[in-house]
């Protein structure tokens, strides 16, 4: 497949780092020379330097043969500009293009997209996804990483095996034994800094950070058995009052759990337009690292405070001083994933990253076979995907057992009408069934071909 890519910053780069790493003819366009020089020197890529919207820009990087096309620069006019070049002079198929602006997403303005005005076959927001990554953080509690699968049915779950944990030193096979109803399953372990998928005969050691795909009713159970206890978040305090703030901010005013929120912002203007855009939640101007305003917020009382500013030292500071003045959990948004290991020492309790929030989304439009959803695990280290099986893939009809998996690849759960069951060896899979699986990069081009189809492409 050829795919173009414009905008070679962190979004762009890890998507051409994907493609490319699959063996796609990837070309990366952007007007800054010195990241198109980045992504050639560390991808298999080709690279273009100028202005992706710019016909003859496209015409150099092959758009005539391209497959695809991602906008994904930092202007939402240059994206919506080069999508719309792409359809009407080049005819290429699928056009993918990053959007921030609230305005360009409102729903009563969707027909903008329609093939015969603006064709953009698919409109990315990152602010919608990272505050919908958000709201998934403070609703697992006890989770430094959580996402939904199977229609809400299923959830990935991010928990650190502590020291009080009933199952420590107990191989997983066991647990299968020791809670036989329990619909959940381990799929990967991260260890001393490296990720794995784990075997039947590994076990969970103290501050090993393991990835669990659950059943939804079994959210609790599974929570109690790894020692973890759920908090209900009644308070929480948002720390940056950008556009991620707000539509955190608003989604917890429509929840029905009836949150109380305070966000505290440090430019006036955009703490203004905050206030004017909320109903019930009150908006403090001033600086998130400023204790004082933090005791105004009443942080001691919070259930959780969550720090979505636009600077990641900010966000970690912020989350630090929040849990210093007595708020027991701390979520913070972090675009840097070499900072990630630092989170735990700082008492950080979840984090955010937007980049991999905003490269699962689009991964999710261009993996082969019927994909319904990819998410992309730490620094581009695993997927979780979920997929329809077709019956020209080559899972249909075989039991688990016999499935040729490569070694970092787990099956986590599987729905079959409508269900989600417990997965044993002896399952079969047959067409029409959903399932989730968990896969290390490198393996990621293996599970494609075993979802492969022959004839629905996409």
């Amino acid at each position: 497949m050829k795919v173009i890519i414009c905008g070679a910053g962190q979004v762009g780069w890890q998507i051409a780092r994907h493609l490319s790493g699959e063996r796609n003819d990837v070309v990366v366009v952007d007007n800054n020379p010195d990241l198109v020089r980045r992504a050639t020197d560390s991808l298999d890529v080709q690279g273009i330097a100028g202005f992706a919207s710019y016909p003859d820009v496209l015409e150099k990087a092959g758009a005539r043969d391209a497959d695809m096309i991602i906008a994904a620069t930092y202007s939402d006019e240059v994206n919506m500009v080069t999508c719309q070049v792409a359809h009407s002079i080049f005819n290429i198929p699928r056009k993918i293009a990053r959007l921030r602006a609230q305005s360009y997403l409102t729903a009563i303005y969707s027909d903008l997209y329609r093939r015969d005005h603006m064709p953009i076959d698919v409109v990315i927001s990152p602010e919608k996804e990272v505050a919908e990554a958000a709201l998934q953080r403070l609703a697992a509690s006890s989770a430094f990483d959580s996402e939904r699968f199977l229609g809400g049915k299923a959830q990935l779950l991010g928990l650190t095996i502590d020291a009080d944990c009933p199952i420590v030193n107990t191989p997983l096979r066991q647990l299968s034994d020791l809670f036989s109803t329990l619909r959940s399953v381990v799929v990967g372990i991260r260890r001393d800094g490296t990720l794995f998928a784990p075997e039947p005969g590994d076990q969970l050691f103290v501050g090993d950070a393991c990835y669990i795909m659950v059943h939804a009713e079994d959210i609790p159970r599974t929570m109690e058995i790894f020692g973890k206890a759920q908090r209900k978040q009644e308070r929480v305090v948002v720390i940056g009052g950008g556009n991620v703030g707000l539509a955190v901010a608003k989604a917890l005013e429509k929840s029905t759990e009836r949150i109380r929120a305070k966000v505290i912002e440090r430019d006036r203007k955009r703490a203004e337009v905050a206030a004017d855009a909320l109903e019930r939640t009150i908006v403090l101007h001033g600086d998130g690292l400023d204790t004082g305003l933090l005791r105004e917020a009443g942080i001691e009382r919070a259930d959780a405070v969550l720090c979505v500013t636009d600077d990641d030292k900010t966000n970690m500071l912020a989350a630090v001083r929040a849990k210093a003045e007595g708020c027991p959990m701390a979520i913070a948004l972090v675009n840097d994933p070499t900072m990630v290991p630092l989170m735990e020492p700082l008492g950080v309790d979840a984090y955010i990253n937007p980049r991999a929030t905003t490269v699962s989304s689009i991964l999710r439009h261009i993996r082969h076979g019927r994909v319904r959803s990819v998410y992309s695990i730490g620094d581009a280290e695993a997927e979780v995907i979920e997929a329809e099986v077709l019956s020209t893939s080559s899972l249909s009809g075989k039991t688990i057992r016999e499935i040729d998996f490569p070694e970092g690849v787990l099956m986590g759960a599987v729905m079959k009408q409508g269900e989600v069951i417990k997965i044993k060896g002896t399952t079969r899979i047959e067409e029409n069934d959903r399932i989730v699986l968990f896969a290390m990069a490198k393996d990621v081009p293996e599970v494609e071909r075993l979802l492969q189809v022959s004839i629905d492409f996409f």
